[in-house]
This record gives structure tokens, sequence and C-alpha cells, in this order.
């Protein structure tokens, strides 16, 4: 059991409609040394990789990424959900589904900073349909930058995001794979990796 999974254990919380509740420490509340940790598994498990950029997803994939930017030493761009008066220029778009809010969002990252030079690492908290995931490497194609990676601190493996992902060819790792959940009992199985 890896350093993420058994913090999980610890602290999150199975909820009706397979819901994990990490917000004790992950994505409402932070617990800083655990984030800075998670930046370095992906920089160890991608370090044979070009990497020059991180992008994620507001919001809750921002600090995740940003310990990830830190580990390598590079920008981190993340889309955004509203188009804002700061956004000016052209810019790549993609509609996503949240399947913890049920709802579709336009998500917008401004054509300057993200170019064929790139090779991204798509990083984001949680993984369950795919669809921000999906949303992500669509923009990442459109600038005719290259994907190397996707970095997922939590997948939901009982859903089919993961499957979609690796079945297209891409190299995704995640930290902790939840295969089941038991919310009447608290109950999580991961995945053996």
């Amino acid at each position: 059991m890896n350093f993420l999974e058994e913090r999980i254990l610890k602290d999150g919380v199975v909820k009706p409609g397979n819901v994990l509740k990490v917000d004790s420490f992950l994505n409402h509340q932070m617990d800083v040394d655990l984030l800075d940790e998670i930046g370095r598994e992906f920089h160890r498990r991608f370090a044979d990789c070009p990497i020059n950029k991180i992008l994620t997803i507001e919001a809750s994939g921002i600090a995740i990424a940003y310990a990830a930017a830190r580990a390598f030493g590079v920008p981190l761009l993340f889309a955004k959900k509203s188009k804002s008066i700061n956004i000016d220029g052209e810019m790549y778009t993609a509609e996503v589904e949240s399947f913890t809010h049920k709802n579709k969002n336009q998500i917008i990252v401004s054509k300057r900073f993200l170019t064929p030079a790139d090779h991204v690492l798509i990083v984001d908290d949680f993984l369950a349909n795919g669809c921000a995931l999906m949303g992500l490497i669509s923009i990442v194609q459109a600038a005719g930058a290259t994907v190397e990676g996707l970095g997922i601190a939590i997948e939901k493996g009982f859903q089919n995001g993961g499957r979609i992902i690796r079945n297209l060819g891409y190299r995704l790792e995640s930290l902790a794979i939840v295969d089941a959940m038991d919310d009447a009992t608290g109950a999580i199985t991961f995945r053996a990796q």
C-alpha cells in the first residue's frame, strides 16, 4: 500500500453515489506535505519523458498540478471553466462534463500558453468517467502539442474513465486506484499496482 492509499484509508470518507470525500487533505483543505509527495511521485513516474509543461483543469486539480510542476521545474497551465475579461486573444476550447458536479463546462486555454513545442503532462485529482481528461487531451491535440502522459491522484477503477484513456494508448499513472467502495461500511478496496 502506498502513501496516498494509506491516507485515503485514514481520512477518506465514502458517501452514497460512489463519492469518495478527500476534502480534509486533498481538495478542500490541503496537506501540503502530502501534495509535495504526490508531485515527487509524478516526477519519479514520468522522469523518462521530456515534459516541459503541466496542464490541469480548475479548480481542485491546481494544487496537485502545482506540486508536479514544482517537482519537474516547469510551468503549470490550467484550463479555466469560464471566460473572464483577463483572457484575451485566441483560445482552445472543449466541453467537459463533471461527474462530481453533474454539469457541463466549456473549458478554455489561451493559445499563447500552449504550442506545438510543448510536451505536456496532464494532472488531475480524480478520474471517474474521463470527460475532463478527454477535454484536456483534445486541447493539447488542437495545439499540436504532445501528451506525454496523464497523472491522476485517485482513479475510480470501477468507472470507465481509466479504461477508456488507456485503450486510446495514453500512458496513465494513477497513484491510487479504487476498485470498490461501500458507503454502508466505509470499506475501500484498492487495485494492486
